[in-house]
């Protein structure tokens, strides 16, 4: 298997030669099965549960600032994530939304077997994101979401996956900051929409700021405007 992990010193090698920073799982453990790893409360609203579930596989479709929104609370309270398939990430992007770099992973070209690459960081990963997943069979995607499952693992994908509980999707993206011919791009207020199956079947939204004016994730304030017209219509 070929492999190339940099952006990130990982502690333990793997009999697969990706290494994992982790202890790989033994036989017929499950991690944490049932919990949750922390997100960002602002992304609450539009998950079935309060965070990641361990073992789910929740597909990001379009926006990498909500993969990393995903990503940021997790691994700054521990958690080890990879990203396998992207190889034109922006790292400095990551760190600015609250991604912990030194608890990441980059795989920017998984070799001739993707699968086995994300079946082994599954093994031992909590967060695997997976990107290029038209080159990942269907029935290879269903057995990796079946790994994650299986080790407690969450499995991002950045693309359409079968089987995944829930897609979220971003919509009505519009940038603030310019005036008319001046100014600067300072953040962009957009929908996050999710749905799926089980718990996710009910669809949700919410607006964020994503990236806000620091890079990060925020929720979009109501603004004085629009509370005064509240008021003068509920009186």
């Amino acid at each position: 298997m070929s492999a190339t992990v940099s952006s990130a010193t990982l502690s333990a090698p793997t009999a697969d030669g990706v290494s994992v920073g982790v202890p790989r799982v033994e036989a017929g453990g499950v991690p944490g099965a049932g919990r949750v790893l922390p997100t960002r409360a602002e992304l609450a609203a539009v998950l079935p549960w309060p965070g990641l579930r361990r073992g789910s596989t929740v597909a990001v479709h379009g926006s990498v600032s909500l993969l990393f929104a995903l990503l940021a609370e997790a691994t700054a309270n521990g958690s080890w994530a990879a990203v396998v398939g992207l190889p034109g990430i922006n790292l400095v992007a990551a760190a600015e939304t609250g991604v912990s770099l030194d608890r990441l992973a980059v795989v920017p070209q998984p070799g001739s077997d993707p699968a086995g690459v994300i079946a082994a960081l599954l093994d031992g990963v909590d967060l695997v994101v997976v990107g290029k997943t038209g080159q990942v069979l269907d029935a290879d995607a269903r057995r990796l979401s079946a790994r994650a499952r299986n080790r407690g693992s969450v499995l991002l994908p950045f693309g359409r996956w079968p089987g995944a509980e829930v897609q979220l999707r971003c919509s009505g993206a519009r940038w603030r900051g310019l005036g008319h011919g001046h100014g600067h791009l300072r953040e962009r207020d957009v929908t996050v929409h999710s749905e799926g199956r089980g718990a996710a079947s009910r669809p949700r939204s919410c607006q964020l700021l994503l990236p806000s004016h620091d890079g990060s994730i925020a929720a979009v304030e109501e603004r004085p405007a629009a509370r005064a017209h509240l008021r003068a219509v509920t009186g």
